[in-house]
């Protein structure tokens, strides 16, 4: 957008379950429920460097989030899918609320954070949520929750397209975002 405002992110991103991402190259296809923990971790960790550097509050470019605007709303994406997946396996059939994560990043003012609060917050969340998938039970992985527009996850499933919006945020910043 010419006056840098940012453009709403209005897509369902089901679809990549079912196909690999163009952009960042992920494929669902690819990788196994059990390897989502440890490869939220491992990009973690990644955040950490990525949020200590100098430039992480300034934006690239003026309609691009800055890798603390991505951070946080990685660091938001990891609560979410954490209560998520928490009540997927403690209720039946839950119905997720809907996110506006666009309004999230105004409300909450992320261009004004602190890179190092937010590394640590992100961090946490990561760690938190990883946690959680690492001790479903084998027998929980199909348990299932649904989004109020009626897409349909497993715990399995929604490990997955969780893994994805974080590859996803990763690119963003590290080749994308260049």
């Amino acid at each position: 957008m010419a006056d840098g405002a940012l453009e709403p992110d209005t897509k369902d991103w089901t679809w990549v379950l079912s196909q690999p991402c163009p952009e960042c190259g992920f494929d669902a296809g690819a990788v196994s429920h059990l390897d989502v923990a440890d490869r939220i971790r491992s990009d973690a960790d990644d955040w950490l460097r990525r949020l200590g550097a100098a430039d992480a509050a300034i934006r690239r470019r003026p309609a691009v989030w800055s890798t603390l605007e991505y951070g946080c709303h990685v660091r938001d994406v990891h609560r979410i899918f954490h209560t998520r997946v928490q009540a997927m396996l403690t209720q039946t059939e839950p119905l997720f609320p809907n996110w506006d994560q666009d309004q999230t990043a105004r409300d909450d003012d992320y261009a004004a954070q602190s890179p190092a609060v937010v590394a640590g917050e992100l961090f946490d969340a990561a760690i938190t949520v990883a946690d959680t998938y690492a001790a479903v039970p084998p027998d929980a992985w199909l348990r299932r929750g649904l989004r109020s527009n009626g897409s349909e996850f497993t715990v399995a499933s929604i490990a997955v397209y969780h893994l994805h919006d974080v590859v996803h945020h990763a690119y963003d910043v590290d080749v994308a975002g260049r």
